[in-house]
C-alpha cells in the first residue's frame, strides 16, 4: 500500500501531466465504479421480479 507522501506525489503527478479536470474524472469514475455495479445488479433483478410478476399474472388469468 502507498504512504499518504507517495499517494499525493502520485496525485500531482497526474494533475501536471494530464491536467486537474481529466484527474477528477478518473477518481470519480473508479470511486463510482462500485455503485454503478451495484446498480446494474438491483436493476436486473427489478427487470426479473417485473418478468415474474408479469408471468404470473398471465398464468393466472
Amino acid at each position: 500500500m502507498l504512504s499518504n507522501t507517495q499517494t499525493l506525489s502520485n496525485i500531482l503527478t497526474a494533475i501536471s501531466q494530464v491536467g486537474f479536470p481529466i484527474v477528477v474524472a478518473g477518481y470519480l469514475l473508479v470511486r463510482f465504479e462500485k455503485k454503478i455495479d451495484v446498480l446494474s445488479e438491483n436493476i436486473s433483478r427489478l427487470v426479473d421480479a417485473i418478468k415474474q410478476k408479469e408471468s404470473d399474472n398471465l398464468d393466472g388469468k
